[in-house]
């Protein structure tokens, strides 16, 4: 007799066309690398053969979407498309208003320049990149309010982007409610490793700022995976579908940004997505200074169109349930041949522990950007660092901002790559690890003014 056993998993969909990637040697990388300034970012990436920089963006388009395309309606004012995308985020946002936008960072912006005074705080679960910037200047201060566990990669908290409600309350004494504009809440937190915030949590949540008419924003980004998480370990969802599941956690906030890049899967878009009309209307005359006409925000209709058909997809039970899975295929097996990773694992990426597996170098060695360039000599599979780079410059003192978490992301594109491709990066990973102590520090030579993990250049030390 068989034994008793999980049964093996497969993805829930068929190829039906392919893209050829570019094989390169050791030595080739070795001068790409090179030629980059050891920023991963700065590779082309037509020499990278397992592309995990990011997931925002680099998703594959279902062929519903692509025929969705087809149906562009390419109108300056107006387009069908709009109104199309509207009715989705209705229909599983539940969201009254919408302003579309070029990409999520623009809605950041929108929703900052509305919403923020000069000397405002703005409490979130762990800042965001392009987030903590756009608050930043609009005036405002992030505030980290998150569980002190989503700073410490070795914590199996099921919840780790939970808001610790009583750093928000002293915060509330401190500063007065009326100096916080709205709580920053993300879903599934990048910055934690992809970890969930639990319903449970965000009733807290809400039942206080409530109290204190403050307002809460929503990045919801990943919200449909953060939904899968609450489906697998909050108590009482488990027979619960997943697009049920993603309409209570936005009916609990009062409105949201969005980078259809990531849940989405489109190739670009975003949008703001608010309940109260007074906001909407000061967005929508906005968004026509910055993105173009409230009913195209930057983008085409066939984008809109291909928006509104992924958000309907991103929701469904069996599409979510084989993301998420490959996440966990990959960050499972580097677990199990003991390669320090941020556990448990998350919903679009691993995220390797720079600080243990190079514990012979410090953050101002950029511990991370050393480890995400050998991963690149060893295999040309392309991650990104999330460490002292991404976190940047304190404003006021000019001093680099210290996070806890000093990691390298592997970030699974959606329906882009097989499980063969997750084995051939835990593979390299474990070469890497092996091979730890030979991997050297690096010095930055260039440093943009703003975000400058995406473009800032380094030497080996």
């Amino acid at each position: 007799m068989r034994p008793s056993k999980q049964r093996s998993w497969a993805e829930p969909y068929k190829i039906k066309m392919v893209e050829p990637v570019k094989m390169t040697s050791r030595k080739d990388r070795e001068k790409f690398i090179n030629d980059a300034g050891y920023n991963t970012f700065l590779l082309r990436s037509d020499d990278v053969y397992i592309d995990l920089l990011t997931d925002s963006g680099t998703s594959a388009m279902s062929d519903q979407q692509w025929a969705g395309m087809m149906l562009g309606d390419e109108a300056y004012a107006g387009s069908r498309n709009y109104y199309n995308l509207e009715d989705a985020v209705r229909k599983y946002y539940g969201y009254r208003y919408l302003v579309p936008t070029h990409q999520g960072r623009a809605a950041e912006h929108l929703i900052s320049q509305i919403m923020i005074r000069e000397g405002d705080m703005i409490p979130g679960n762990m800042y965001f990149t392009t987030t903590r910037l756009h608050q930043e200047l609009a005036g405002g201060q992030f505030v980290d309010v998150i569980i002190d566990e989503a700073h410490d990669p070795e914590s199996e908290h099921p919840f780790k982007g939970n808001v610790d409600l009583q750093k928000l309350e002293d915060l509330i004494k401190k500063a007065g409610a009326d100096r916080i504009p709205y709580v920053s809440i993300a879903t599934s937190v990048n910055m934690a490793g992809g970890q969930p915030i639990s319903l449970e949590n965000l009733r807290a949540l809400r039942e206080l700022t409530q109290k204190h008419n403050i307002p809460i924003i929503h990045d919801m980004t990943r919200v449909a995976e953060n939904a899968y998480f609450i489906k697998m370990k909050e108590k009482g969802y488990d027979d619960m579908p997943v697009v049920a599941i993603v309409r209570e956690i936005c009916d609990l906030t009062d409105g949201a940004t969005m980078s259809a890049k990531k849940d989405a899967l489109v190739n670009i878009g975003g949008f703001l997505a608010v309940n109260d009309k007074e906001i909407f209307e000061e967005a929508r005359n906005l968004v026509v200074v910055y993105e173009g006409l409230h009913t195209y925000g930057g983008l085409a209709g066939r984008d809109m169109e291909a928006m509104a058909r992924g958000i309907s997809e991103s929701v469904q039970d069996d599409h979510i349930r084989a993301r998420v899975g490959q996440v966990q295929y990959l960050g499972d097996k580097l677990i199990e041949w003991k390669v320090p990773v941020v556990r448990p694992i998350g919903s679009h990426g691993v995220f390797l522990d720079a600080r243990k597996i190079l514990p012979h170098m410090s953050q101002d060695q950029f511990s991370a950007q050393a480890l995400a360039a050998e991963l690149y000599l060893d295999s040309g599979v392309r991650s990104m660092e999330r460490g002292v780079v991404s976190a940047g410059r304190n404003p006021e003192s000019g001093e680099h901002n210290y996070p806890s978490l000093e990691m390298v992301r592997l970030t699974i594109p959606r329906r882009v790559y097989t499980q063969a491709h997750m084995d051939v990066v835990a593979e390299s990973v474990a070469e890497v690890y092996e091979n730890r102590k030979r991997i050297r520090g690096l010095k930055m030579v260039y440093e943009p003014k703003y975000l400058r993990f995406f473009q800032a250049r380094f030497e080996p030390l």
